[in-house]
């Protein structure tokens, strides 16, 4: 889970559309993910997600044309749930699913446009990332501090642990805004992940119709 955070928080641009749904065959699966017993499972409008006592990530960086994309919405399914946890705790905050949206200031995105590497990225001091929860024990709206981020990230959560299938709509500006206490400029990349590592259960989702505005 240290390494998963630690990546997700600055993976920054390439293409998406910002017109929904998002196509996951374009999404890639970080290096690490090969090491765990996770599958991601893609087509042009959902992901489905299995994690077997492990943890992993897919990622989209997004081209300058999506950046000022304010809102977002999309539709997720738990059909095995991990426990409730405390998703402050460092090492014990496994989660169903996880939607990330990473910030940047716009001249610092412009600049890094043509980065490839990620690891020149996760310690960008600018950057600031929103993480959309399904899991944990914790209120829905909750938004929480992330154990592994400090100040560049929060967590808010979207709902508890448990199974079903919801659809959601998000104001990425005005959680921004609540979280940072300032406004938003380049929406550079989104994530997913999954997170059974600590738990040890074998969680199934999936994400579909996930779109920007």
């Amino acid at each position: 889970m240290r390494i998963l955070t630690a990546t997700l928080a600055l993976i920054l641009t390439a293409s998406m559309a910002a017109a929904g749904p998002v196509n996951f065959n374009s999404w890639r699966t970080h290096w690490f993910a090969f090491f765990s017993k996770v599958t991601f499972a893609a087509s042009e409008g959902a992901i489905g997600v299995t994690a077997d006592g492990s943890v992993s990530i897919t990622y989209d960086r997004l081209a300058p044309k999506d950046w000022d994309a304010r809102r977002a919405s999309w539709r997720w399914a738990v059909d095995s749930s991990v426990p409730a946890t405390d998703l402050r705790q460092k090492g014990g905050d496994d989660r169903n699913l996880a939607l990330y949206f990473a910030f940047l200031p716009k001249a610092e995105a412009e600049r890094l446009q043509g980065t490839r590497s990620l690891r020149k990225l996760l310690n960008h001091p600018e950057g600031r990332v929103l993480v959309y929860v399904w899991g944990g024990d914790h209120a829905r709206g909750a938004v929480l501090g992330s154990p592994y981020l400090g100040s560049r990230g929060k967590t808010i959560v979207l709902r508890p642990s448990g199974t079903g299938s919801h659809s959601e709509s998000v104001d990425l500006a005005a959680d921004y805004r609540r979280a940072f206490g300032s406004n938003p400029e380049a929406l550079v990349a989104l994530a997913l992940s999954a997170d059974s590592d600590d738990t040890d259960v074998v969680m199934q989702g999936q994400v579909s119709n996930l779109g920007l505005q």
